[in-house]
């Protein structure tokens, strides 16, 4: 290459500039906030905010080409199907949401939405119901078992009162399935003193927040891996909400902060 010897040898042996050694360290920093802080599903924003939050300074677009350069590819989406079956004959529910999933000062548990997904295995389906806060994007109630008749969707919200103290009157929302329209739930929300409100049939974009995070769910835990039996499914889907989406996983809605964290700021605003 017509280089000479000495000047080869002194390029090799030069320090780094301090631009390229401050690469060296972010490249450290990102590929620690993906794989460990992240579980290999952030992308660059997510990564940004996450070295934000540890008083690291550099750009989005920085964090953006370090990961290129390294190869980190967030999980990517699969298109969404409709899967709701509206019952004819059940009793019309109101839509009290209107596609407004972020209620300004509501409390935690003002305002809920819940869907059900469903887990392929080798042993079979696992159907998954979820209750998640509109105040602060938490998870407050699941249920998981291997048909998706109502009493699935009883056990989600009996866990969110159970473990949450609900607001008088809160709202729980979600599509116009035949188990949300149910007589049995909506005799279950009464006694609850939980008023039931449901989107239009076939619209996702009336209970978006429920099917973002189902696409969440899917899109970093559930399509990253083969699940020999139910159980494996269940175990892994505990560990993404509890371990993982609550308290860790940065949401873009919330200023790239974890549910649990503005959940317990918004219950000590509340308090006061």
């Amino acid at each position: 290459m017509e280089v000479s010897r000495s000047g080869y040898y002194h390029w090799r042996d030069r320090p780094l500039s301090a631009t390229a050694e401050r690469r060296q360290e972010l490249s450290v920093l990102i590929y620690e906030a993906f794989h460990i802080a992240g579980d290999g599903a952030y992308g660059y924003r997510r990564v940004h905010a996450h070295l934000s939050r540890q008083d690291i300074e550099c750009s989005p677009e920085l964090v953006r080409q370090i990961m290129r350069d390294l190869g980190l590819m967030p999980c990517q989406p699969r298109p969404w199907r409709t899967t709701t079956i509206a019952d004819p004959e059940a009793k019309h529910t109101p839509d009290l949401v209107r596609r407004d999933f972020d209620p300004d000062g509501a409390a935690p548990g003002a305002v809920m939405v819940g869907d059900i997904t469903y887990i392929k295995t080798w042993a079979g389906w696992v159907y998954l119901a979820t209750v998640l806060d509109c105040a602060t994007k938490m998870v407050l109630g699941y249920a998981m078992a291997d048909h998706m008749r109502t009493s699935l969707i009883i056990d989600a919200i009996d866990m969110a009162a159970r473990r949450h103290r609900l607001p008088d009157q809160a709202v729980f929302h979600a599509d116009r399935g035949t188990q949300y329209t149910s007589a049995e739930f909506r005799t279950r929300l009464r006694q609850l003193r939980i008023r039931p409100s449901a989107g239009r049939t076939g619209v996702c974009w009336d209970n978006a927040m429920a099917e973002s995070f189902n696409g969440a769910l899917k899109n970093e835990c559930v399509y990253r891996t083969v699940y020999p039996t139910r159980k494996h499914a269940e175990r892994d889907i505990v560990r993404y909400i509890e371990l993982f989406y609550n308290q860790r996983r940065l949401h873009s809605k919330l200023g790239y902060r974890p549910p649990a964290e503005v959940y317990r700021e918004r219950l000590e605003l509340t308090a006061a």
